[in-house]
């Protein structure tokens, strides 16, 4: 009987002792299975939505100079600045041809042909206009005969009609109309023989290549020597573009889903930057047109966005590729939620059993479908854009005791690192779970 009081007693203090030591054995075994979240604040700030792009940079306009006559490129010919200053290239050596990069001026002259050929037609015309000239002055003379020669014979043949014989009449008079014609012809040949002059000294004219505008030449695709053929096509002798340091232009390819917001973003005048390659500058400029031209590439349709942007210091040039970012939405003293809280999904064996139907997808049917694959999902158009209203109702996660806890949040505007808090139960400063934190590997020996 006492063994028994004593077993018993025994049995009553190890019971009492599991009692009492369950709840911190299960607490310690609950803290030490509970991983190392990794957590980031709602912060408050700004937030800037932009659109990402890549484009191409080019003159506001080029205007390619060409030649309209034949010949070769005058090599002894100096050109000379619009002072009547020489001009010499970075040898000292004179110059004959515009080069590259050079800046010029409307009407300056880039290039001339020689015009030996055209100038002997120009001469050629102007005896043509004297000869024709004196031609018509050889038939006044004759006419001018003539009319003296018809007076006196109906002066005559007034007095005494037999006096002289109607053959003789009809030989004056007709002689006199045959010279008023030649007079005509004399005139029209002169008329021909000016316009040819005209023409010639046209094509001597065309000779000299001038600028038609103040611009930089971008390109040049003659030599000195060189012979041009204009009798099928207009060569292409330069290309010029004016105003480069005003401004220049970039081309950008816009995706059809973002055109709307570049459209808002062109009315509000909102800023959009750009960089190049060849610079850490950061470039700024304003949307100038969007163009209606849509291209569809691979079934993807995108629009042409030309941004305009200053270049005083001709840092752009042209055929240099922009990454652009288009600036379509700011929001000021935002509540802000990082993206990555907004990314994380965890485990059900982490979650409180009140929120485990999140991840089990049994209240699927109040999940809002993702609009970017409503398109395959065969809804109607009612509904995708019911999906896209729905699309801004989130989730994200808070540590609440060992379990993780789903707050449903509304969200709006985002930009690479912060999504903007529309509506929730968060305040400033509450911590966000945005992944697990991995343990550190051990390397050492």
């Amino acid at each position: 009987m006492r063994t028994l009081v004593i077993i018993l007693i025994v049995l009553a203090i190890l019971i009492g002792t599991g009692v009492v030591g369950y709840q911190p054995a299960k607490y310690y075994w609950e803290m030490r299975s509970m991983p190392k979240w990794r957590l980031a604040e709602v912060s408050e700030g700004e937030i800037v939505r932009v659109v990402n792009a890549t484009g191409t940079i080019k003159p506001v306009l080029q205007i390619s100079v060409g030649a309209f006559v034949s010949g070769p490129i005058d090599a002894e010919y100096q050109l000379t600045d619009m002072e009547g200053n020489k001009l010499h290239d970075k040898d000292g050596r004179p110059l004959n041809l515009a080069e590259f990069n050079q800046e010029v001026k409307a009407g300056q002259v880039l290039a001339q042909i020689d015009p030996r050929i055209y100038l002997a037609t120009l001469a050629q015309g102007k005896a043509t206009v004297a000869s024709r000239n004196a031609d018509k002055k050889r038939i006044i003379a004759l006419l001018k005969q003539a009319t003296n020669d018809s007076r006196r014979a109906d002066e005559l043949q007034a007095t005494d009609k037999k006096f002289i014989a109607q053959a003789e009449i009809d030989r004056v008079k007709f002689n006199k109309e045959s010279l008023e014609a030649q007079l005509i012809a004399a005139d029209a040949a002169i008329e021909s023989a000016e316009a040819a002059r005209e023409l010639a000294k046209a094509n001597v004219d065309y000779t000299t290549i001038k600028s038609p505008v103040d611009g930089i030449v971008i390109n040049r695709k003659i030599d000195p020597g060189q012979t041009l053929a204009a009798q099928f096509q207009t060569p292409e002798l330069f290309v010029i573009a004016p105003e480069m340091r005003k401004k220049m232009h970039v081309h950008a390819s816009v995706d059809e889903a973002d055109i709307g917001l570049i459209k808002i973003a062109q009315e509000r005048k909102l800023p959009v930057t750009f960089t190049v390659d060849a610079y850490p500058t950061l470039f700024q400029g304003i949307v100038e047109e969007i163009r209606l031209s849509s291209v569809t590439t691979q079934n993807v349709v995108t629009y042409p966005v030309v941004v305009a942007a200053p270049n005083p210091e001709m840092n752009l040039l042209p055929g240099m590729t922009a990454n652009i970012s288009f600036e379509v939405d700011r929001r000021g003293n935002a509540r802000k939620i990082p993206n990555g809280a907004l990314r994380f999904f965890p485990q059900p064996q982490h979650v409180r059993k009140e929120d485990k139907a999140l991840l089990e997808g049994k209240i699927e049917e109040q999940k809002p479908a993702d609009a970017n694959e409503v398109q395959e999902t065969g809804l109607s158009a009612a509904e995708r854009a019911e999906a896209r209203r729905k699309r801004n109702l989130r989730h994200v996660w808070v540590v609440e005791g060992f379990k993780l806890k789903a707050v449903e949040v509304v969200v709006g505007l985002s930009d690479s690192r912060f999504t903007e808090l529309v509506s929730g139960d968060l305040k400033l400063g509450d911590k966000l779970v945005t992944g697990i934190e991995l343990p550190q590997q051990n390397w050492g020996g």
